[in-house]
């Protein structure tokens, strides 16, 4: 039986493999394929953002080798920068000892 830690992993996989491939190379997330997984699985970010073109400077900073597409390494840079910030949060807001 798989470990939380495993099943979290296989999740990212499987979210990552659900919008990978749409259109072209099924080991990247093109352009449109990012914007429909941060619309679907991050809609709360992205209907706070006041600005559109947010999502675009987060695809280009996170597009390492600047090839228009994020393949799974660059992704998981996203999701452990979103990890780091909830964390933080966590922190700041627990009650000192």
């Amino acid at each position: 039986m798989p470990t939380e830690t495993e099943r979290c992993i296989e999740s990212l996989l499987a979210v990552f493999q659900r919008y990978a491939g749409r259109e072209g190379d099924a080991c990247t997330l093109s352009k449109r394929e990012f914007r429909a997984f941060m619309d679907t699985e991050l809609a709360a970010f992205t209907k706070n953002q006041k600005d559109p073109a947010v999502v675009d400077r987060m695809m280009k900073k996170l597009d390492m080798n600047s090839d228009g597409q994020l393949d799974f390494q660059e992704f998981l840079n996203l999701i452990g920068g979103i990890a780091v910030a909830c964390h933080d949060s966590l922190v700041l807001k627990a009650p000192k000892p």
